[in-house]
């Protein structure tokens, strides 16, 4: 985990220089409601992308994949389907993909490199289940796509460099619960502090939730206590919602870390934020001596227990 977070600020710049599949992919979803599809990280990276394709003013949903491929929604004929997979081996989102082909749906497809089904290549296939580098590829892969289409993401080509000084400026030296760590961020970051959450739990086996500020203040921030830390992601927006829940949540005993990162403005405050969460859980994992890279199949029983389970 901690080699492929290193790779990060090189893996970035590749991409950014890699324009020439973009246009044409753009090209695809432009005009058309989009569909942003995906499962676990790649749900995070999905809600990010359909937001970052609202400010070029592009009709985007998040779905996850799992819904898409039972429920609903689902992508229909006029619409495009961006699909979102680290690796293109996850069962629902290889359903929704087959699916929305199979009914003439324009797709884009985000994924590892060397995946033939990929039509934006991320980063090579990783050896560890904590996925880092290919989630802020994708999200690299998303803007690239976003700023094609017209959203306003100037700041693009510093993105590299911000990941790189948060991956240099040291521990995030959040300390691991007696009992619970709590996510919050505002507007795209909400994602972001899933991310965090998701992150935390599989790398360092923590009981860990994600959510955005004002869900937080809505229910959840009432059962916060000494035994429980809260992240706090600021992002620019909202920061007036985030100094109420920091106060209240501190006022209950609670531990609290609040990381700002607004140089690149809300929107690309995403890629800095997702590296402090990815710390956060890198650290946690090695404080509690888990291996960060199994998802905890390594413990007794439960690579059994897991093993009929398709995901």
């Amino acid at each position: 985990m901690r080699e492929t977070m290193a790779s990060q600020p090189g893996e970035l710049r590749r991409l950014l220089a890699d324009e020439r599949p973009v246009s044409a992919a753009a090209a695809r979803l432009a005009g058309r409601r989009v569909l942003v599809v995906g499962t676990g990280t790649s749900w995070h990276a999905a809600g990010q992308g359909a937001a970052l394709l609202r400010l070029a003013g592009m009709d985007a949903w998040a779905v996850q994949a799992a819904d898409a491929a039972a429920a609903g929604p689902v992508p229909l004929p006029g619409d495009a389907l961006l699909l979102l997979t680290h690796r293109g081996t996850k069962q629902r989102t290889s359903e929704v993909l087959a699916r929305a082909r199979s009914d003439g749906v324009a797709t884009v497809v985000v994924s590892r490199r060397g995946n033939p089904e990929a039509d934006l290549e991320t980063v090579e296939n990783e050896r560890s289940a904590a996925f880092t580098a290919s989630h802020l590829g994708a999200l690299m892969r998303v803007s690239q796509l976003a700023r094609v289409l017209g959203a306003p993401l100037g700041a693009l080509e510093r993105v590299p460099d911000a990941v790189a000084d948060e991956l240099e400026s040291g521990p995030a030296a959040v300390e691991p619960p007696r009992r619970m760590i709590e996510f919050a961020g505002v507007g795209i970051n909400r994602w972001t502090a899933a991310e965090g959450a998701l992150k935390i739990a599989e790398a360092a086996l923590v009981a860990s939730e994600g959510l955005a500020c004002e869900g937080v203040l809505h229910g959840p921030a009432a059962a916060l206590g000494g035994d429980d830390v809260l992240v706090c992601l600021d992002g620019g927006e909202g920061t007036e919602r985030v100094d109420d829940l920091e106060r209240v949540v501190a006022a209950q005993g609670a531990r609290t870390h609040r990381f700002s990162r607004q140089a690149l403005g809300p929107p690309l405050s995403i890629f800095p934020l997702t590296v402090i969460v990815q710390k956060i859980a890198a650290e946690a994992a090695e404080a509690l001596k888990i291996d960060p890279d199994t998802m905890g199949r390594n413990l007794p029983g439960r690579a059994q227990a897991w093993a009929d389970v398709r995901l």
